[in-house]
């Protein structure tokens, strides 16, 4: 005899999927409020790239709208930062249709690109789509905290023992990168590539200099490291504790 389920269980109601929509343009950011909110969706707005990342930071988000050009920075930086610790799927909306800069914002991790104006069915569509991919098993947590070495990768901030510690653009990239890579050796090929480029594979010296600039403010020991161990010829290693 085939169980029929109980009547509260056929009627539970599924979570909507919530929406992060970063967009400037306040006819547009309402514009979008309306339409997701008719379709079930739980909608969170933010006007700045910096507000966008905060709020996806604390209360997360299963799909970014991202608008490509906000008064606080560039929608391709902005992606990138995502990126070094969320795989949130990320739609960009911009008035730009030429095909480089649509590359470049798939480049930078994107993963769709919706041009203005576009029609409310369209972008509800591609919405839809993302959202029937499989997501992925495990997320990167945004902060690292080890009782001493505390790193927001959304905020960008960096303390130790409660100390804020100032870090150059380079250095912040460098600690992010091997933070993501928690346990395991990233090779100094990687490194150079990632921080200064293609052609800089080689110049290990470059890489030397900054990772003793980064363990020096730190205050971690290269011959006797808490965080950042070196594999000899091969790369970097970043501890997890």
């Amino acid at each position: 005899m085939r169980a029929v389920p109980l009547k509260s269980e056929a009627l539970a109601p599924t979570t909507p999927a919530r929406i992060l929509v970063v967009e400037d343009e306040p006819q547009m950011r309402k514009f979008l409020d309306i339409s997701l909110r008719a379709q079930g969706y739980d909608v969170v707005l933010a006007g700045l790239g910096r507000e966008g990342v905060e709020s996806l930071a604390l209360h997360g988000a299963d799909i970014v709208v991202l608008d490509m050009h906000l008064p606080d920075g560039d929608g391709r930086h902005l992606i990138g930062e995502i990126r070094q610790w969320s795989d949130v799927p990320v739609i960009v909306l911009s008035v730009t249709d030429d095909e480089a800069t649509k590359v470049e914002a798939l480049d930078a991790g994107a993963n769709d690109y919706v041009t203005k104006p576009f029609g409310v069915q369209e972008l509800l569509a591609r919405i839809r789509a993302l959202l029937r991919l499989p997501q992925p098993s495990t997320t990167r947590a945004p902060v690292f905290d080890d009782g001493l070495l505390h790193v927001d990768l959304a905020r960008r901030l960096v303390t130790v023992g409660g100390v804020p510690v100032q870090l150059t653009r380079k250095e912040y990239a460098l600690l992010s990168m091997l933070i993501q890579h928690a346990g395991r050796v990233v090779t100094q090929k990687q490194l150079l590539k990632e921080l200064w480029g293609p052609s800089y594979e080689n110049d290990t010296h470059y890489l030397r200099i900054l990772a003793g600039r980064l363990r020096n403010k730190l205050g971690d020991d290269a011959m006797a490291p808490r965080w950042i161990a070196t594999e000899p010829r091969v790369g970097l290693r970043f501890i997890p504790g």
